[in-house]
């Protein structure tokens, strides 16, 4: 038998204020203080609809799409599509402390808006085909109508060296499993492993160094708003360490069990997963290309699937998502509070 190797509808009511798809997370604060700088600087209150790809407000989206540093500078996100739009304000209607802020729904001229969407507080304004398509990047936009400007989530943690330990306990409402991704560049299998991650109940995401920012457009869409919805930080193997101290948990890594050095690697079997299962615990998968980090290697137990077929390797997300099932939780309660 072989074993694979992991490499590398309804809206409620809104809370308003008013070339890079493989670009790096780039380090800022653990509470990031975003420039107060307000939507009217760049679309002021008289504007209802926009015709013209050289508005400065259109601009100044392109680069939040385009440009992680720019993204992260002004603490936003472009959300192009009603699918993750609804995805993300389903999941408010039903976590509602967890605070989404949407500053303003673009909607293509023309296009219906549903009766049953609240949008009382929200601005509003109408944009062209040449603009919707400009802004969405997108070859066809016969399906997008709509495209949200939103602030990144408070539950995106981007940490630095002048962390305490104790912090750790703010990042995560339920650290008993958590994903841990390194140098993930892709940002299809990047959105496809959060995704994975909410669906199987885990309690957050961990994004060491080498990975591509969670709210990037492909990682957006691959995740289908997961990025919004799941407990995100960004650090590195210092603030993971602390972590682990932190709550005692064990780390698992995904790894080729046919490695010729001389370690035991464990197989993902039922009776493996039953002996974990009151466990907290980090899951790590390595990246699509050199697979994991010798600190990964290290630091963590390794684990491989059983395969009867003839292929060595998964791709990581769906290597990723066997062991996201075979691990997820299962009525634990929160360790963060205890």
């Amino acid at each position: 038998m072989n074993t694979c190797w992991i490499s590398p509808s309804y809206f409620p009511q809104i809370k308003a204020s008013i070339l890079e798809p493989r670009t790096k997370i780039q380090p800022i604060s653990s509470k990031p203080d975003f420039p107060t700088e307000k939507i009217e600087s760049f679309l002021p209150f008289n504007v209802k609809s926009i015709t013209s790809t050289s508005n400065p407000f259109v601009k100044h989206c392109l680069k939040l799409r385009q440009n992680s540093s720019y993204r992260h500078s002004h603490g936003s996100v472009l959300v192009v599509g009603s699918t993750p739009i609804r995805e993300i304000y389903s999941f408010q209607e039903r976590v509602p402390e967890r605070p989404i802020t949407l500053d303003c729904l673009l909607v293509l001229d023309e296009a219906h808006i549903p009766k049953d969407l609240n949008l009382q507080s929200v601005r509003l304004v109408r944009i062209s085909s040449t603009v919707m398509k400009k802004l969405s990047g997108l070859q066809s936009i016969d399906s997008i109508e709509m495209i949200a400007l939103m602030k990144i989530p408070s539950t995106f943690h981007s940490v630095d060296d002048e962390f305490l330990e104790e912090d750790c306990s703010t990042w995560f409402e339920n650290a008993h499993r958590v994903l841990v991704l390194d140098g993930i560049q892709d940002p299809g299998n990047l959105g496809t492993l959060l995704r994975s991650a909410m669906a199987f109940g885990w309690g957050g995401a961990f994004l060491l160094p080498g990975c591509c920012d969670p709210f990037n457009e492909k990682a957006l869409r691959a995740s289908r708003g997961a990025s919004f919805q799941l407990p995100l930080v960004s650090g590195d193997w210092l603030h993971l360490d602390a972590l682990r101290n932190y709550y005692n948990m064990k780390i698992l890594a995904g790894h080729p069990a046919n490695d010729q050095k001389p370690r035991r690697i464990s197989r993902l079997t039922r009776d493996f997963t039953d002996s974990l299962a009151d466990k907290p615990l980090c899951l790590v998968l390595g990246s699509e290309g050199v697979g994991l980090s010798k600190k990964a290697k290290d630091s963590s137990e390794l684990v491989s699937i059983p395969m009867t077929g003839e292929f060595e390797s998964l791709n990581v997300s769906v290597a990723g998502g066997i062991l996201l099932y075979m691990l997820q939780p299962e009525n634990h309660k929160d360790l963060s509070s205890g």
